[in-house]
């Protein structure tokens, strides 16, 4: 089974080199290739996730469907494990229906690999799960990280071995030390301690690349003197310990307490975070009380430095991360040192600031980028989101519920600020964007469902808790909830009086009778909401509204409907503002199409379309979508429209909004050009399009069924000067600076010396090469510069 679409997945690229473990991945992709369940164990910091990560990066061609990490570590409830899947996978947690279902319904065709990382203290969930997927996914594969095994039938175990020494487990040291002391050398004379530095850390690579940070200021004797030292400290203990845990123990802690108190102190507040965090964030959570805001800068450098805090490469600004087990040890000492719920506070505020500045800007030119930052920060928003209701469980709704805070975490002896828990909602408020169009639409149902049961107060921050819920409920196809939550939010907004809320409350109501078929009724109250905007000089967020008019116009035969339209894109172009412009322009395709307006419809579906991309809208995308297949159908497109016709399907499975969307209705064209569909394909033909097309599950990759990106991929080859640089012979899976990294391999450049040619940080250089010698399955730069002089012309064009 091969892929239309190039290789999915989420594997993070890697920043340092893969030293060692070449028998072990051959090995591992063999039991791969005899079961669909490998689980690699072996004590902490022996490299279990590195080496899942290594086999997942050489298996790409096997699992056309992408090759994805799911990282347990800061998962806590064992409720939430399916959820952590979903969101890795980015498939959408939209619908009200159980989550496995929606999870092994959207993998059940899909030739894929996932990496169920950090699995031991989730053992059973884990297992659950990974028993489920494997039966109702046929060509689903499992490698599983652990320090146990999951224990189930067909389980292939593999225990991680240690680096050898000396062999891996040096070049492991002398590759980390050389990275940040370039001068560095293992002198004949420190051989030896070298040796016996690596095997009394016992090959642990962890350990390894603790020992060799500290290489930038120690030599291998003092090292080496510093380290008998401190395990004759660290000898005690509890005797059913492995020897190799109490080694890690003590190599952490040996780290911790080389540290400077500053340094010890940031490295505490910093495992707070879940996930990840940028330096904007670091800089507001942990300055404080002994670290000041500029100082937060340096002291993270140093810890980047000492491989406490590992960096990770993102579009956007850079990110860091705890590994988890120095998180964990950073989380005790915070606990112990009493601080944990003041960081946790200012851990809230940073987030509920963030988030009320996005939705505060959400009409103007930076949608996509606002929701991508809320996507990477999820497990820190509902982190968040937990603080104001430590003291309550999460409510138990469909058995769904689920909490990412450690039980011991818990002051259960402590009643709920009613401050916190109104800041909850404010924070779920300010999220309404992300819920709603970010993939996300389950997940903020059940925040609200328990933040408004936490948080009863009649408070203005309930009334807009209320309407933003009721928002999701819509979408869900909940008209009766939502209609509650409606009442109740107009109930207070009658006693409270505040103006703001009105338009949201008018236009919402709108919603709500336009789903319910009533749609003279919504025309009105979308108009009253409109007005209520303009009067408070807030025309931006009418935006919205204009575009709901569109499709209550058509429907109603208003030949208002078009100048709605224009208005609607008009507002958008004015404001740079992308989403709901592109919903405005699906629309107007859309009633212009039923006019026999076909290139017009055309030409506003495929804008609305592109404007679409970058975004992870699920609901949006879906409706685009449906009136782009309703266009390349009249046009005789018809294994096109079938195709697009399966993306839809495939969409309208995940995304578990409300199918009833009233522009579905709309017109009475499609059903003949459909039936003309089936006809030209055959049955058999028409089946097999709407398969080909359920693969691209995806907004981006039905974006891209939709749009023919075969176009953009040929802009991409032109250089500079708009003349078109030499085309492969085959299509390359590389990308366009990928192949001048090649290139300046092929001419026998080392790294750095491509790094210098093309003004790239080493690091970069080293990322792309590896990069290229994944993406081509080769395990050597004679084999890329093989590969260069049979596929390409003696040179790129510059």
């Amino acid at each position: 089974m091969t892929s239309v679409i190039p290789a999915a997945g989420n594997l993070p690229a890697a920043l340092t080199s893969f030293v060692g473990r070449r028998r072990e991945v051959a090995e591992i992709r063999r039991l791969l290739g005899m079961g669909r369940l490998v689980t690699l164990t072996g004590v902490g910091g022996v490299g279990k996730t590195r080496l899942a990560l290594g086999v997942a990066d050489a298996s790409r061609k096997a699992f056309p469907d992408g090759t994805w990490l799911v990282d347990l570590g800061a998962v806590r409830d064992p409720s939430a494990v399916t959820i952590a899947v979903m969101g890795a996978l980015r498939v959408p947690d939209q619908g009200a229906g159980p989550l496995l279902d929606q999870l092994t319904g959207r993998l059940a065709r899909h030739r894929a690999l996932i990496v169920l990382d950090n699995c031991e203290h989730l053992i059973d969930s884990s297992a659950q799960l990974a028993k489920a997927l494997l039966s109702a996914c046929p060509e689903l594969c499992i490698l599983a990280t652990s320090r146990r095994t999951l224990g189930i039938t067909g389980e292939h175990v593999f225990t991680v071995p240690p680096l050898s020494v000396p062999d891996e487990a040096l070049d492991l040291l002398r590759d980390r030390a050389t990275a940040i002391r370039p001068d560095f050398r293992i002198a004949c004379a420190d051989r030896a301690r070298a040796v016996r530095l690596c095997a009394d850390l016992d090959g642990l690579p962890l350990a390894i690349e603790l020992a060799a940070s500290r290489l930038r200021t120690l030599t291998v004797e003092q090292l080496v003197d510093r380290l008998e030292d401190r395990f004759a400290l660290l000898t005690g203990g509890c005797r059913t310990t492995q020897p190799r845990q109490r080694t890690l123990r003590g190599m952490i802690e040996w780290s911790y307490e080389l540290c400077t108190p500053a340094e010890q102190l940031l490295w505490r507040r910093l495992s707070v975070f879940a996930g990840g965090f940028t330096l904007d964030a670091a800089e507001h959570v942990c300055a404080a009380e002994g670290i000041g805001r500029h100082q937060v800068v340096d002291l993270l450098d140093r810890l980047v430095g000492q491989s406490v805090v590992m960096t990770c490469e993102h579009e956007g600004p850079l990110r860091y991360r705890l590994l988890q087990t120095i998180r964990e040890y950073g989380r005790a000492r915070l606990t112990e040192s009493g601080e944990e719920q003041a960081q946790l506070r200012r851990h809230r505020d940073f987030f509920l600031t963030l988030a009320e500045r996005y939705a505060s800007d959400w009409f103007g030119p930076t949608q996509a980028q606002a929701l991508d930052r809320l996507r990477i920060e999820h497990a820190n928003l509902k982190l968040a989101l937990e603080y104001g209701n430590l003291a309550h469980p999460a409510a138990p709704e469909t058995g769904r519920a689920e909490s990412s805070t450690p039980e011991r975490h818990r002051p259960e002896h402590l009643a709920p600020d009613p401050a916190d828990t109104q800041a909850a909602l404010r924070l779920a408020v300010a999220l309404r964007f992300h819920w709603c169009a970010n993939g996300f639409l389950g997940e903020g149902r059940r925040q609200f469902d328990r933040l408004l049961v936490a948080a009863p107060e009649p408070t203005p921050v309930r009334t807009r808790a209320l309407w933003a819920a009721a928002w999701v409920a819509i979408l869900q196809g909940d008209l009766t909830t939502a209609d509650r939550w409606l009442d109740e939010a107009e109930e207070l907004n009658e006693h409270l009086g505040e103006p703001s809320d009105r338009p949201y409350l008018l236009g919402f109501r709108g919603a709500s009778e336009a789903f319910h078929g009533r749609m003279t009724e919504a025309l009105s109250l979308y108009e009253r909401a409109l007005a209520a905007h303009e009067a408070a000089g807030d025309e931006a967020a009418g935006l919205f509204w204009l575009f709901l008019m569109i499709i209550a116009q058509a429907h109603l035969g208003d030949p208002r409907a078009d100048e709605t339209g224009r208005r609607a894109r008009q507002t958008a172009t004015a404001l740079e503002e992308r989403m709901f412009g592109a919903y405005a322009m699906w629309a107007l395709g859309g009633v212009l199409w039923t006019r026999g307006a076909d290139d017009e419809a055309r030409a506003l579906t495929r804008a609305a379309l592109e404007n679409l991309r970058g975004f992870n809208d699920y609901v949006g995308t879906t409706k685009a979508l449906e009136v782009f297949s309703w266009i390349a159908a009249s046009d005789g497109e018809h294994e096109q429209a079938a195709k697009l016709q399966g993306a839809l399907q495939a969409l309208s499975r995940d995304n578990g909004a409300n199918p009833r969307c009233p522009l579905s209705t709309l017109g009475s064209r499609r059903a003949h050009y459909w039936e003309a569909v089936i006809a030209a394909l055959g049955p058999d033909g028409y089946e097999k399009a709407l398969a080909e097309g359920g693969r691209h599950d995806s907004p981006a990759r039905a974006i891209s069924l939709a749009l023919d990106t075969a176009t953009a991929t040929a802009d991409d080859t032109a250089d500079d000067t708009g003349q078109e640089a030499p085309a492969l012979i085959a299509p390359s899976p590389l990308s366009r600076r990928e192949l001048e990294v090649a290139e300046l391999v092929a001419t026998g450049m080392t790294n750095r010396q491509v790094a210098s040619a093309l003004s790239l940080s080493p690091r970069t250089a080293d990322r792309h090469v590896q990069n290229i010698l994944g993406k081509l399955d080769f395990g050597s730069r004679a084999q890329i510069a093989a590969w260069w002089v049979e596929s390409r012309p003696p040179r790129v064009s510059a």
